[in-house]
């Protein structure tokens, strides 16, 4: 695998439209016969996806998981968190299971992804993320080992204008040593919804921040650790792919300002990742 390029398989879901409009019924029929082939009615894991707006995001990250390459018994669930646009209209045309949250945030959409999901495992995915055909197998693989609890998947960004894959890639290495020294104390800090499962039973016993607060995902796998232990998978063949979006708001356009301004914030945390953080309640606390 060249790490310094986006991988081919990824241009199948590169889909040209930009609205619900603009899709093809032909799209939808493709996708359903692949997610028709997945799913199942008694699932062993739920894929719970929130998403607020993504109308076109949520068609490409649903037709990736579609082709997902598995003997696991799986189902996967969208939570409408209160879109404004045409999205609903992208899932009802989609043979998905579908719940709709009106408390803005990404805590209270997955909390109601939590409630509905059905499988024993749940694993958390996002609207603009691009999921590998083997992205289940090697999750579970790692959550279904004795003890395990909590397993936080890794993920890269699709180079687009502004951002070519070889800083990225950097990027991404530089990440990568940063996620193994927060592992060593801290591996609530590698807990990210875009590519995270969990044992759904814990899960409802802790339940998720209801307010809009980033961190939804580290909090809950935080509290999560009185259970059992958290893993990392780094299997490249568990690697998702999303947009720049993230970096670009960051970095307001630049990569070079998005993967400083980055560095310079995990620089002066370094010193606090090597002692565990102490007990504190999760739902109140403050991202410092």
């Amino acid at each position: 695998m060249n790490i310094f390029k986006a991988p081919d398989w990824i241009s199948q879901f590169n889909f040209p439209y930009t609205s619900f409009d603009e899709v093809p019924q032909s799209v939808f029929d493709a996708i359903n016969r692949d997610l028709d082939s997945l799913q199942h009615l008694e699932p062993l894991a739920s894929i719970v996806i929130p998403a607020w707006n993504e109308e076109v995001n949520i068609l490409r990250s649903i037709a990736s998981l579609a082709k997902l390459k598995t003997t696991i018994p799986v189902e996967i669930l969208v939570v409408n968190n209160n879109s404004t646009d045409q999205m609903q209209k992208t899932l009802d045309h989609l043979h998905v299971r579908t719940a709709f949250q009106p408390i803005p945030g990404w805590g209270p959409a997955r909390q109601t992804g939590l409630e509905q999901a059905r499988g024993k495992y749940l694993l958390t995915a996002d609207a603009d993320g691009i999921y590998p055909q083997d992205w289940l197998n090697e999750m579970m693989a790692v959550l279904t080992q004795p003890g395990v609890i909590c397993v936080c998947g890794r993920y890269s960004f699709i180079p687009s204008p502004g951002f070519p894959r070889w800083i990225l890639t950097i990027h991404e290495t530089l990440k990568g040593y940063l996620a193994d020294a927060r592992h060593l104390k801290r591996p609530h800090l590698n807990a990210y919804g875009i590519s995270l499962g969990y044992v759904r039973e814990y899960g409802l016993k802790i339940g998720y921040v209801m307010r809009k607060v980033r961190g939804e995902d580290g909090r809950m796998c935080f509290d999560m650790m009185q259970y059992g232990k958290v893993k990392q998978v780094k299997s490249r063949k568990a690697r998702v792919w999303t947009g720049t979006r993230t970096l670009r708001i960051e970095g307001k356009g630049s990569y070079s300002r998005a993967l400083w301004l980055k560095m310079g914030i995990e620089l002066r945390r370094m010193g606090g990742l090597f002692v565990a953080q102490a007990p504190h309640d999760t739902k109140t606390s403050l991202n410092e």
